[in-house]
């Protein structure tokens, strides 16, 4: 489960050690999403490596869905809500109109981080008393610290938004989540993509191209 971890990430694994054994004891065998070995994907390249980080809430608790990294599918699986409404903004946003197939999005530089990394299968939400955001909140501590605030947030949804005292000198994108809940209340029309493109550019980084 760990083995996939960058190594440049190792400080923080070391530090939050206690806290990771203790989430990680208290979780179950089976029945949660997404796979225990998925649990760190978002971990799987340096922090030096991302530019941009999306945070959402927690896992998709359909385990078909669930890939370890926020809102990001399988290829060739039909959108959840959730992803549908984020492609429904990009296309608003951009012009550009793609697949579900977001994953990729992490090998351009973007960091697609949940603020707790597991929830049961078939229920949202279970395990936000479980620890997940202590160890989240210092793996945003450190990504800010190892890029110098040379990062570009973008946080969708109210636990996103916890994380906004422990970004420093990141520039913050902030909407409502993009969940048939809460779409119409901000995030449809906020134009995250085009405004991050514009905050990297400000810092002197390259721009995601979102078509891929």
């Amino acid at each position: 489960m760990l083995d996939s971890i960058h190594p440049s990430w190792q400080p923080l694994f070391d530090e939050q050690a206690g806290v990771l054994d203790e989430i990680l004891a208290a979780l179950p065998k089976e029945g949660i999403t997404p796979k225990r070995e998925r649990l760190f994907r978002a971990f799987e390249q340096a922090p030096e490596h991302y530019r941009v980080l999306i945070v959402g809430q927690d896992p998709y608790p359909n385990p078909l869905h669930a890939t370890g990294l926020a809102f990001a599918v399988p290829e060739g699986t039909k959108p959840p809500p959730s992803l549908r409404n984020i492609l429904l903004e990009l296309e608003s946003d951009l012009g550009i109109v793609r697949d579900g197939f977001i994953e990729s999005w992490s090998l351009q530089g973007v960091m697609l981080l949940n603020r707790h990394l597991s929830t049961l299968e078939n229920q949202t939400a279970a395990h936000v008393l479980l620890g997940w955001d202590r160890f989240t909140t210092a793996a945003c501590r450190y990504l800010v610290r190892v890029n110098k605030g040379r990062l570009v947030a973008i946080l969708w949804g109210a636990k996103a938004q916890e994380l906004v005292p422990e970004l420093g000198a990141a520039k913050v994108i902030s909407s409502p989540h993009p969940s048939p809940l809460s779409s119409y209340r901000g995030f449809f029309g906020s134009k995250p993509f085009s405004g991050c493109n514009k905050a990297l550019l400000e810092l002197g980084c390259e721009p995601i191209d979102w078509s891929r």
